[in-house]
């Protein structure tokens, strides 16, 4: 170690035969002297060696000076995680950590055989490490003595609330002494988490560490834009460029794991999956899989891979956006640990560019925005990683020789290469054949970019409430485009007829598929010139600039008329004389049109939203101006 202040020797001596050469910012943070006997409240994100943080912060509160642990009457110390492999991952760091100072690390978890435990535990442990429900289980009957334990840490105490552990937590911080240290460890710090920290510390010290106010230096962030039906094809692509030893797929929900993890087993990947259906001992064997090298992709749901170690994760691929900043640190924080890179991939559908962008910036994320890898990037990198292979640069063993000279005699060297590549190559899934994305929007579109336009009709008008401000949302989302490439709309009684820019054509036909639709129910054809009912718009421009508002409560827009009232509002701003009476009748005069709208946004062939609100206005009374 370089530093070794405020640092046990015992622990010292077990950091160098780790190869620790210095620490990282968090574990530098929790050293400091004046926080010795101190109760902590530290907010660091994952992969910022906050286990060896807090071993090595509550060493001296537990040893008292001594250098080795005498027998364990009762816990010591009790380390709280929120998942069964969190939790093993946890025992497995301080038994090397404290591996010169005799301590014996116990585990409670659920999943595993209480009377083992039970057993564990009657011999003796100096540090409990466990899941909340079965720790709780284990205080209840009575085979955890909490009675000298001297520190308490909440590991990754965030998760735990968000999963619902609030009230165990609780039970177990009532049933440690009072004057324990209480250390909580959490990537952000919710209202919810200061609230504890609050009720349970004692004048806690707040420790963010540095490595949480910026980019992970190890993690390289890339934001690969693709068409919105396009995202598991880019998927492909982006495992098949990096081949990674090991791949984490971020999903948002259990369905989207089953099927992507269907889909990519098909395409020949090595794939286990993660989410909330599975058993305990099934989790255990997809995390196997990973470690053994017999599956190097791993889909989960966010919940299901909370805790999860894979040491040797290269690649994190957010197959969803990510809902927060905090969740998207908290993914990527998996990859690029103990020194190692890692690469964080976000997969952005054209319709999610801006919100993608308010979500690195707000995670203060750096990231390179470009297109995914091409089916030709692909092949090409496939090459670079055959040319690279050691077996083609190390000597020629006389034992191969012989063999190897009748290869190039019997077949010629050229052959002989092409079977060496093909052999590489076998078993590989073949690259995707990727959608281009929809270029950045012009400032202005002219009726001469849709001289060549091509018309489309949908099955959907005004019968099923169709609108262009939910049309138009629709095309650009579902179907791939740019706003600027849509032109007129022109909406009928049973059907809608939209006209495209000719860059646009080719996307939209891919996006709508074979079967021709539009977010499943509404049929898509394309028309042979200017349909009917569409009238002659070749002379319109594509957008239109507003006229001043006439001042009419009907909402016209006349340009160049006088504005009605202006003189009336201008000479009776200060009197009200000429106003009728309230209880006056209302003068017979025109009628007007007010219409009401529902705030839901309409949906085609439905009944409430717009749909409501149309009806509405055709039974709504008149009034008079």
């Amino acid at each position: 170690m370089t530093d070794k202040e405020g640092i046990l020797p015992a622990l010292g001596q077990a950091l160098d035969k780790r190869g620790y050469s210095e620490l990282t910012p968090v574990q530098t943070a929790v050293l400091a002297p004046e926080l010795k006997d101190a109760d902590i409240l530290v907010s660091a994100q994952t992969g910022s060696g906050k286990t060896v943080a807090f071993g090595m912060a509550f060493a001296p509160t537990l040893l008292e000076g001594a250098e080795r642990f005498g027998h364990a009457k009762a816990p010591l110390a009790l380390v709280v995680a929120p998942t069964r492999e969190l939790a093993l991952q946890v025992k497995r760091e301080l038994e090397w950590l404290y591996e010169m100072t005799g301590a014996s690390v116990a585990s409670c978890v659920g999943g595993m055989d209480m009377r083992i435990e039970r057993r564990a535990l009657g011999r003796g442990a100096h540090i409990v490490v466990g899941t909340p429900g079965r720790l709780r289980d284990h205080i209840d009957r009575g085979s955890l003595d909490t009675t000298a334990f001297k520190a308490v840490v909440l590991d990754e105490a965030d998760e735990m609330l968000d999963l619902g552990f609030r009230e165990d937590l609780e039970f177990i911080l009532d049933a440690a002494p009072a004057d324990r240290r209480t250390l909580m460890f959490s990537a952000t710090v919710p209202r919810s988490i200061a609230t504890l920290a609050k009720r349970y510390q004692r004048d806690a010290v707040r420790i963010a560490a540095s490595a949480e106010q910026k980019q992970h230096v190890d993690i390289e962030y890339r934001a690969l834009t693709v068409a919105n039906n396009d995202r598991e094809n880019a998927i492909v692509n982006v495992l098949r460029y990096f081949e990674a030893k090991n791949a984490l797929v971020f999903c948002a929900t259990r369905a989207t794991v089953n099927h992507m993890t269907s889909r990519f087993n098909n395409r020949g990947f090595s794939v286990v999956a993660l989410s909330g259906e599975l058993t305990q001992n099934e989790r255990t064997h997809a995390l196997q899989a990973m470690r053994d090298g017999r599956a190097k992709v791993c889909i989960a749901t966010d919940v299901a891979a909370r805790g999860i170690d894979l040491p040797d994760l290269e690649l994190v691929v957010h197959a969803d956006i990510p809902k927060t900043p905090e969740t998207l640190l908290h993914r990527s924080g998996r990859t690029g640990r103990a020194g190692r890179k890692g690469v964080s991939v976000v997969i952005v559908p054209h319709s999610a560019r801006r919100r993608t962008e308010r979500l690195l910036q707000a995670a203060s994320i750096e990231a390179v925005w470009a297109k995914p890898p091409s089916a030709d990037d692909v092949l090409k990198r496939d090459d670079e990683r055959i040319l690279a292979d050691p077996a083609l640069s190390e000597p020629v063993k006389e034992e191969e020789q012989a063999f190897a000279q009748e290869l190039l005699t019997r077949h010629g060297p050229e052959q002989v290469a092409a079977a060496l590549v093909r052999r590489y190559r076998a078993g590989q899934s073949a690259p995707e054949e990727l959608l281009d994305v929809a270029p950045p929007e012009s400032k202005s579109r002219s009726r001469d970019d849709f001289k060549d336009g091509v018309w489309f009709s949908l099955s959907v008008g005004r019968e099923q409430s169709a609108e262009a401000r939910w049309l138009l949302p629709m095309l650009c989302g579902a179907g791939g485009l740019n706003k600027r490439e849509v032109g007129a709309i022109r909406i009928q009684s049973r059907e809608t007829y939209i006209e495209l820019a000719p860059d646009g054509i080719d996307r939209f036909l891919m996006a709508i598929g074979p079967d021709k639709t539009l977010e499943k129910t509404i049929r898509v054809k394309r028309l042979d010139g200017v349909p009917e009912g569409a009238g002659d718009v070749r002379d319109r421009p594509a957008t239109r600039k507003k006229k001043p508002y006439d001042g009419s409560k009907s909402g016209a827009f006349n340009k160049g008329k006088p504005k009605k009232n202006a003189a009336r509002k201008s000479s009776d701003a200060a009197s009200t004389t000429d106003l009728p009476d309230a209880g006056a009748s209302k003068p017979k005069g025109k009628k007007v049109y007010k219409p009401k709208f529902s705030k839901k946004r309409a949906k085609p062939g439905g009944t409430g939203g717009q749909g409501e609100g149309y009806l509405k206005r055709k039974k709504s009374k008149t009034t008079t101006e």
